[in-house]
């Protein structure tokens, strides 16, 4: 609805400030304890294994998505290893309270790969102008986490489990399946109708103009950097 960006994908459109980056990943990891041990509702053994293999799945996650673009490009990047590591807590996050250590260190292999080369298909293959990598990341990356609690979370399952959940593994996967189809369709509609609820509003978007000024000048009347 929104289009891509002037210049997309012929112009090169590197990060705006590697540094926040990093410290915004740093918050995200911190915060996501939280948010995944939190969600257990106690202070008990479940709450603490789910900040220990939120934390198992980040490291791994990032050290592989490091490890893929050392492989490719012959050094890693510091973007590359942040972005990694959000795509190792968001696959984790539908799981962390259903499987163990190993489980989680599966799961960042699985984040920190797949991912990685889902940002390359939608930017590259389909043309799709993600540019905060969104749905590579959270969206592949949470449909993987789904799928995997059916085979990780099951007690005494493949590489083990924190819950002990008593399931038959495919008879569970066709249920988290059918969770993906729902999540999938209610976000689509969902956002479909936000964004034109709000554009009946306000424009989605700024102009050609106005989005070559660059939005602090429009928006703001300021510049973030005066090095001219």
């Amino acid at each position: 609805m929104l289009g891509p960006r002037k210049g997309f994908p012929s112009t090169a459109m590197p990060p705006h400030n590697r540094t926040m980056v990093v410290t915004g990943a740093a918050m995200l990891w911190v915060g996501w304890f939280g948010f995944n041990a939190g969600s257990s509702w106690a202070a008990d053994g479940l709450a603490g294994m789910a900040m220990l293999v939120t934390h198992i799945s980040a490291a791994t996650g990032a050290l592989t998505w490091m490890a893929i673009e050392w492989l490719k490009g012959g050094k890693p990047t510091i973007v590359g290893i942040a972005t990694g590591m959000v795509a190792g807590l968001a696959t984790i996050t539908p799981a962390a309270g259903s499987v163990g250590p190993e489980g989680a260190l599966l799961i960042g292999l699985m984040a920190g790969s797949i991912c990685f080369y889902a940002t390359q298909a939608v930017k590259g293959v389909f043309g799709i102008d993600d540019s905060l990598d969104v749905f590579p990341v959270h969206g592949v990356g949470g449909i993987i986490g789904i799928i995997m609690v059916s085979f990780l979370g099951v007690q005494g399952g493949f590489l083990g489990s924190s819950a002990g959940e008593s399931w038959v593994p495919m008879e569970q996967f066709l249920i988290q399946m059918k969770g993906i189809a729902v999540i999938g369709a209610w976000t689509a509609v969902a956002s479909w109708a936000i964004l034109k609820l709000i554009g009946s509003f306000t424009p989605l978007r700024v102009t050609e103009e106005e989005e070559y000024e660059g939005l602090d000048v429009v928006e703001h009347e300021e510049r973030s950097y005066d090095l001219i």
